[in-house]
């Protein structure tokens, strides 16, 4: 649980991204994520339903995905959207890309639409180019999501040995080597169960808020201020 303090440093950084102009699909939806795990009235949902463009954002499958995962959080479920994402799937994957398969899966379970066929692509194609922390968050992310619509727990296992092997890389400083990174290590292995090992990670990351509020590498970072938002929010729930 948080203390005071630091519910004073998610309050600043909630006035922080109410100054900014939000424009893009991606800031948009982190921001409607973040308020969402909040319970905030949330006035970024309208502006994020209004980018989309016939059945899809961007025509873009990732910003697609991400708006979808946002307005879920919400309670809003477009399921023309939900189409748009399964017609853009190519045999097992979409595009045969990691992070277009991690998203659309991630984005298809918060819609609690099961697709078994593309956690198998993920499974099965997993290897030494994807064994990064980032990318391995992803993966991780949609494989829970997506056991969590059933009882099999297929990827459990995996799932657990690839969260170990990203705490094996956490830094001394409890965090991992960016911020935006680090948020969406922390936000996997949450949903992993790994709430308790996470302390130190969540004080680092409550230290790298910057004095005006935000977080991020430059000073005015829209969206990992509102990642950072979203983990601490979904470390509070957990």
């Amino acid at each position: 649980m948080l203390n005071n303090l630091e519910f004073d440093i998610v309050k600043k950084g909630f006035e922080w991204l109410s100054s900014r102009q939000i424009q893009s699909v991606k800031e948009l939806a982190s921001t409607v994520s973040a308020h969402a795990l909040w319970g905030l009235p949330n006035l970024y949902t309208p502006l994020l339903i209004r980018k989309k463009e016939g059945n899809c954002w961007n025509s873009s499958i990732r910003d697609t995905a991400r708006a979808c995962s946002a307005l879920s959080a919400e309670g809003i479920i477009f399921r023309a959207p939900e189409k748009w994402l399964l017609s853009m799937k190519t045999g097992s994957s979409w595009n045969e890309d990691v992070y277009d398969t991690a998203y659309s899966l991630g984005a298809l379970a918060d819609m609690e639409v099961s697709d078994r066929e593309g956690c198998g692509w993920l499974y099965e194609n997993y290897g030494p180019d994807w064994e990064q922390v980032g990318t391995t968050s992803l993966v991780i992310t949609a494989l829970k999501k997506q056991d969590n619509l059933t009882e099999s727990r297929d990827f459990e296992a995996f799932v657990r040995e690839r969260a170990e092997w990203i705490l094996s890389k956490r830094k001394q400083d409890g965090g991992w080597e960016h911020i935006s990174t680090s948020n969406l290590v922390i936000q996997a292995l949450l949903l992993a169960g790994f709430k308790k090992e996470l302390g130190a990670s969540i004080d680092w990351l409550l230290g790298k808020a910057r004095e005006s509020g935000a977080w991020g590498n430059k000073e005015d970072d829209i969206n990992a201020t509102a990642l950072t938002l979203s983990t601490l929010g979904m470390y509070e729930k957990a």
